[in-house]
């Protein structure tokens, strides 16, 4: 039979919430401009392949949205 255990859940170290606070905003962050760059390429892939924009044209649009997108996301 399972043993039944009274007292604190939590036995090991104490948390640490400032190193906790801050992974969950560097994981946001992350998130955030990780989003805006698959943003941009969508943008940017559909420019060059069903507009007239070409490779270097998709390239160039790709760049200045994730360079704006980059600024707007901090």
């Amino acid at each position: 039979m399972a043993e039944h255990h009274t007292g604190p859940v939590e036995t090991g170290a104490p948390m640490d919430y400032r190193e906790h606070d801050k992974t969950y905003h560097g994981f946001l962050f992350v998130a955030r401009v990780g989003s805006a760059i698959i943003a941009a390429l969508l943008i940017a892939m559909a420019a060059g392949f069903f507009g007239h924009a070409g490779f270097l044209g998709g390239l160039l649009i790709f760049g200045v949205l994730s360079f704006i997108g980059s600024i707007l996301v901090r």
